[in-house]
């Protein structure tokens, strides 16, 4: 039986969320690109999460394109009240599969009004201002345009928050000038902390972080000591992964993605696995 209520409970906006989530993004094709091979598959992942007590789904229309969110909305549409999709904006997939920068505010509203449409919802519950940079990596430069035209979209209505994706601690603080932001979602992953400083500041605030590529994304973490530290708990090496970012502060929000059952189990039971402090120290050293 999983029980994500032991990996407890943080703030989304005014709405608290389980912090062990699931993000979409591998429900579509092969490179995020196109239908999946299994549909009915994909639907019951989206079911098995919610059923596990998952209340925290992270997606995004340009996932296929459309493909996540059409997906989501024929699984769990009408949705339940605890449930909270966040979607993320700010890129559109070209014919080769490729992320191409949609940041002009006619863009951006296109792309609020495509989501609203795939996901079938009047007022979608978070978006995030997904900022290009350096593809997976942030890069400095104002975003005063295009997250002034979300903040006038959410005035209208059709956002209830605001948050960020791929930005550094200087834009979130001009983000801030502008509107409120409940969340930031950047790479970051016990290989991968170079937002260390940003986590700690924004759980001062109690604003959420929540890590995108938990797992390492497209290249998955591999590490002999991750791998042996995880067979002393009894843990798989993922598991172990995922524990270490819930144990890393308590405004972590997780989303790891899945099109599997067995690996969304696997993924959802990091929720209850309790880290040693040894443990934890060695995992801090790797």
């Amino acid at each position: 039986m999983i029980d994500l209520a032991k990996a407890g409970t943080f703030q989304l906006g005014d709405r608290p969320v389980n912090r062990m989530g699931y993000g979409a993004m591998q429900l579509a094709g092969p490179g995020v690109f196109g239908p999946p091979r299994d549909r009915a598959g994909a639907v019951a992942v989206l079911r098995a999460a919610v059923e596990a007590g998952v209340n925290h789904i992270d997606t995004s229309d340009f996932y296929g394109p459309h493909v996540t969110n059409e997906i989501i909305r024929e699984a769990l549409h009408p949705y339940g009240e605890d449930l909270v999709i966040v979607t993320k904006v700010g890129a559109v997939r070209g014919a080769d599969a490729s992320w191409l920068p949609a940041q002009s505010a006619d863009e951006l509203t296109r792309a609020v009004h495509d989501n609203l449409r795939n996901l079938g919802l009047e007022r979608i519950e978070v978006v995030n201002l997904r900022l290009m940079g350096d593809v997976h990596a942030p890069s400095e430069g104002s975003l005063e345009e295009q997250f002034s035209a979300l903040a006038r979209l959410r005035q209208q209505g059709l956002i209830r928050h605001l948050g960020l994706s791929n930005v550094t601690m200087a834009q979130v603080a001009e983000a801030q000038a502008i509107a409120p932001v409940v969340c930031v979602q950047n790479q970051y992953n016990l290989v991968h902390r170079g937002d260390d400083l940003l986590v700690d500041a924004l759980a001062a605030q109690g604003i959420a972080y929540v890590p995108f590529f938990p797992l390492g994304g497209f290249s998955p973490i591999q590490s002999d000591a991750l791998a042996g530290l995880a067979a002393e708990i009894g843990a798989t090496p993922m598991q172990t992964a995922l524990a270490w970012l819930l144990a890393r502060s308590p405004n972590l929000l997780l989303i790891p993605g899945t099109s599997s059952l067995e690996h969304l189990a696997e993924n959802l039971a990091a929720a209850a696995l309790e880290l040693p402090a040894d443990v934890k120290v060695r995992l801090d050293a790797i």
